[in-house]
């Protein structure tokens, strides 16, 4: 007997939306109904890669921006391979970001990056099954704790890159879900 494939279900939004919180309440219900679910989360800062993103967003390190942004791709493809045994194990994955995110932020940037560019590192990763946008306005998101501790979370930023996320949203090839995220999340 063959197993079904697990579910890809990415959650996405501005920094500090709430992602974290909503992707282990899913995680829990998924788990509670039966269901063999795991939680992953972009970027996956164990890694050597993900070590290298780690201390660039924490300011530690400078990064060249075309650099920054296929480091961010490299470190969702080399994770690539436990998706697809997870997933063809039946296993559904729940990810707290994902390609949209390194997308949206580098497009975001005033250097000009455009969508397709930043697209093409990724052509290839798994498909969600779902996209779960947790919508919150970057000034909300100003408001919760830690905001401003990473390179990118500033309220222009963010808005900048909560722009782009709504760009992306209008891809019919995606099954995208928007979720209304208020202040007590």
């Amino acid at each position: 007997m063959t197993c079904r494939r697990g579910a890809l279900i990415v959650l996405e939004g501005v920094d500090k939306a709430g992602k974290t919180t909503q992707c282990n309440k899913l995680v829990q219900a998924l788990q509670d109904s039966g269901r063999q679910t795991e939680m992953m989360k972009f970027p996956e800062r164990t890694t050597k890669i993900g070590q290298l993103i780690n201390s660039y967003l924490e300011n530690k390190s400078n990064l060249e921006d075309h650099t920054v942004h296929l480091l961010f791709s490299a470190n969702r493809w080399e994770l690539v391979p436990l998706m697809k045994e997870k997933l063809e194990q039946g296993i559904n994955l729940v990810v707290d970001r994902y390609a949209f995110s390194g997308v949206a932020f580098t497009s975001a940037k005033p250097q000009g990056f455009s969508l397709e560019w930043c697209m093409n590192p990724d052509m290839g990763l798994p498909k969600p099954d779902l996209v779960m946008f947790l919508q919150l306005s970057p000034s909300e998101a100003a408001q919760r704790g830690q905001f401003g501790t990473e390179r990118y979370e500033t309220t222009v930023f963010q808005k900048a890159v909560q722009q782009k996320f709504e760009l992306l949203m209008k891809d019919p090839s995606v099954k995208w879900q928007v979720r209304i995220q208020h202040s007590n999340h």
